[in-house]
This record gives C-alpha cells, sequence and structure tokens, in this order.
C-alpha cells in the first residue's frame, strides 16, 4: 500500500477509501441431505439453457454425416423392410388385418424415439462430464433436452409413415370418417406417454452410468431385449387377456397398441392394458427423478 502511495497524486487519501462489492446474487451450492427436492423451479428457470441443450444435441446428433437428418427416416424404415420380409413373409405373422408393413411401421415410430432416447440419454452425462464438474445449473436439464431433441426425429418419421398410409390406401373412409378423427385427437396422449416413459428410463440410466460405467453396455443388451417384449413385429392379440394386463407393465407397449389404434384402427382401443402402461410410465418418470436427483450429491465427484 505505501509504494501505490507513490506512485498516485492525493495517494494517502487511499485510507480512506472503502471498497465495495457489486451487489451480485450469491448462491451457495450445498449437499442435500435426506429426502431430496425436484426443484423444477429451477428448471423452468434455466429454460433458456434447457432450448440451448436441444438446439445443441441437434446440430452435434448429424454432424459431419453424409445422410444428415436422413438417418431419422432410414433407421426405422429399412427395420421396417427387414420385419416385413423375415417376420410378415417367412415366418406368416399375422398383422390384425393390415398390411405387414404398415403395420411394423406404425410401431417403429415411436419404438425408434424411445430406443434412440435411451442410448444417446444413458451417455449425456458422462459425455458432458467437464461441464458438469465446474459449473453448476440443473443437471436435470441435460438428460430433457436430449429427449427433447428426438422429438424432431420422430416428426420426420412420423410424415413417411404419413406417405406409406397413402400408398397403401389405408386412409379414413367416409364410413369411420368421424370415428377416425375422435381417435386422432388421442395421438398426442399417446406420443405424451412415450415420452414419459422416455424420460423416465432415461433418468434411471443416466444417473447409473454416471457411478457404473457397465451400464452403457448393458444398455443395447437393454434395447434389444426390450424390442422383442414390445408388440412391433407381432400384434398384441397373440396374448391372451390375463396376461396382457401383465403385457402393460412395459409402457411401450400400450404406446405402440395406441398408435395402430389410433392411425390404423385395430382393435386396441384404451384399455386395461393401456391403463398400466400409463401408471407404470409415470411411476418410472417421478422414481427416476428422484434417483437422478438423490445421486446428483456425488455427481461431480464420480463421473
Amino acid at each position: 500500500m505505501d509504494s501505490l502511495k507513490q506512485d498516485i497524486p492525493n495517494a494517502s487519501k487511499l485510507d480512506d477509501v472503502k471498497f465495495t462489492y457489486p451487489d451480485f446474487p450469491m448462491i451457495q451450492i450445498k449437499p442435500s441431505k435426506g429426502w431430496v427436492s425436484l426443484r423444477l423451479d429451477e428448471v423452468w428457470k434455466y429454460r433458456e439453457l434447457l432450448i440451448f441443450f436441444t438446439w445443441r444435441d441437434l446440430k452435434i446428433r448429424y454432424k459431419q454425416t453424409v445422410m444428415g437428418a436422413s438417418w431419422a427416416i432410414i433407421q426405422p424404415f429399412f427395420t421396417m423392410v427387414v420385419f416385413s420380409l423375415f417376420f410378415g413373409r417367412l415366418a406368416g405373422i399375422p398383422s390384425d388385418g393390415v398390411p405387414y408393413p404398415i403395420f411394423s411401421y406404425t410401431a417403429l415410430v415411436p419404438w425408434t424415439f424411445f430406443a434412440n432416447g435411451l442410448m444417446q440419454g444413458a451417455n449425456v452425462l458422462v459425455n458432458n462430464s467437464d461441464m458438469i464438474r465446474k459449473i453448476y445449473f440443473p443437471r436435470l436439464t441435460m438428460p430433457i433436452a436430449t429427449v427433447l431433441a428426438g422429438l424432431v426425429d420422430f416428426a420426420l418419421a412420423f410424415i413417411v409413415l404419413l406417405g406409406m398410409m397413402v400408398v397403401y390406401h389405408f386412409l379414413p373412409s367416409a364410413n369411420y370418417d368421424i370415428k377416425f378423427g375422435l381417435n386422432v385427437l388421442w395421438l398426442p396422449m399417446f406420443l405424451l406417454l412415450a415420452f414419459v416413459t422416455t424420460l423416465g428410463v432415461t433418468f434411471w440410466l443416466s444417473a447409473m452410468n454416471a457411478q457404473f460405467r457397465d451400464v452403457r453396455y448393458v444398455v443395447p443388451f437393454l434395447v434389444q431385449v426390450w424390442l422383442f417384449l414390445t408388440p412391433i413385429a407381432y400384434p398384441s392379440s397373440l396374448v391372451d387377456m390375463p396376461w396382457r394386463l401383465l403385457f402393460g407393465l412395459n409402457p411401450m407397449a400400450g404406446v405402440v397398441e395406441g398408435f395402430r389404434w389410433v392411425l390404423l384402427g385395430t382393435d386396441t382401443a384404451p384399455g386395461p392394458m393401456i391403463i398400466v402402461s400409463s401408471v407404470t410410465a409415470v411411476i418410472l418418470l417421478v422414481s427416476g427423478a428422484f434417483y437422478f436427483r438423490k445421486m446428483e450429491r456425488v455427481m461431480a465427484d464420480v463421473i
């Protein structure tokens, strides 16, 4: 301070100066104890960051790819071709009176949204570990953004589905156009069910993968098994009613049959199986969110 006084005019007055700091909001981060709160209000306050993460995931997903966003269409379309060849033609699996290609593709549209959400969401925390260790933001925004980005792929694949309905002349006729119009009102509800299921499972897998890196090897196997537990290559009508309720514990079974009922007019109207699927999806979402927040205490240390 004495040397500073010699270089500055009227430096003797420095003794009377009081240094003050701007009134910035102070946030003290402490580890939570006991039951944790989801702090959904924080997610809303950081909604601009959530939008940025979603946009970033969209750009990174198809960056430096030859086909670009076309992969959102190619993946379910060629899976439909394989299923139609082996299950529809060779195995002769029934399709509830619907042409097998459109029968399977209708199921693959929501399924691809779910499977991609799991594959990419499970690694979202590990892939952004540097950011998590250095700055604070609601960690819930990262898996939510990954699942939201998948809605763009869903929209592209859904447009192809509408085109297939035109090609196969599978459009509402004058006899049941009113009924079809009422059924279509259910479509956002089944999409919401797919979103809730995907987000709930992603919460679980991303939080577990932050601590146990074995999860990234388990996820591809889990998706493959889940594919055959979901009525995509076959109709749920092959399962008798007492077992169909147990079948509904798989939320994606309710989503797939709901999409077929809405768009193709199959005999899978919302019933006990879809109710069970909806309850299971909500349980997955709530429990996954609380587990994610619990793991957030040590996430920056173990990741």
